[in-house]
């Protein structure tokens, strides 16, 4: 007999559209659940706010979600969330026993996002000035007084020292972090937070 497999996609919707998302997966959970072998569904967001949808449904085995997956009832269903806006990004089955999140004994994932495209030569330099320039003013500062004496490339190479690993580990993925939306060419934090606090009355969590 086919053990039963769970499919998990990652879903994404504007903030601000809670209310229809939840319409939209309560329709698509009452459609699935008149077919046989559904065994259950639900979803997560990582944050009240967050415009990530994670979503589960199980089925007995791989004919039972078969079924479901070809028929028209899913297809329209699918075609609603266009309207929405809705996006897809990732796409995993499970093969397992026991459970929703026992270890599968197979899995098969697929990533539906485009790799974003390298951000600008120039925005990459900002970023890396960003923490370079007051790194180097921190460390020469710090390390003045006690190579001062010491000649010039013998100093730039003690400096390079303790700022290649500083930089590496710490400066250039926190500031990559901070920076996302700027070399992504997305709106920064504080416009995104305004938007979503001009829409707060329709938010449902």
């Amino acid at each position: 007999m086919s053990a039963p497999v769970t499919v998990s996609i990652t879903r994404h919707l504007d903030p601000g559209r809670e209310a229809e998302m939840v319409s939209w997966l309560q329709a698509g959970t009452a459609l699935a659940q008149r077919f046989p072998g559904f065994l259950g569904a639900g979803w997560v967001r990582p944050e009240a706010d967050s415009e990530t949808w994670h979503m589960l449904y199980r089925f007995a085995d791989a004919e039972a979600l078969a079924r479901w997956e070809g028929s028209h009832e899913r297809e329209w269903w699918r075609d609603a969330a266009v309207g929405l806006g809705v996006r897809e990004s990732r796409v995993e089955r499970r093969t397992g026993i026991e459970g929703w999140f026992d270890e599968p004994t197979s899995r098969d994932v697929r990533d539906l996002r485009l790799n974003p495209p390298p951000p600008p030569r120039w925005k990459q330099a900002v970023t890396i000035f960003l923490v370079f320039y007051p790194l180097s003013v921190l460390v020469n500062w710090g390390a003045g007084s006690y190579v001062a004496d010491v000649a010039l490339p013998l100093r730039i190479l003690l400096t390079v020292l303790v700022m290649t690993p500083v930089m590496t580990y710490a400066a250039l993925p926190w500031i990559t972090r901070q920076m996302q939306w700027f070399l992504q060419g997305q709106p920064p934090p504080w416009r995104r937070s305004a938007q979503v606090d001009r829409t707060g009355d329709r938010t449902v969590d």
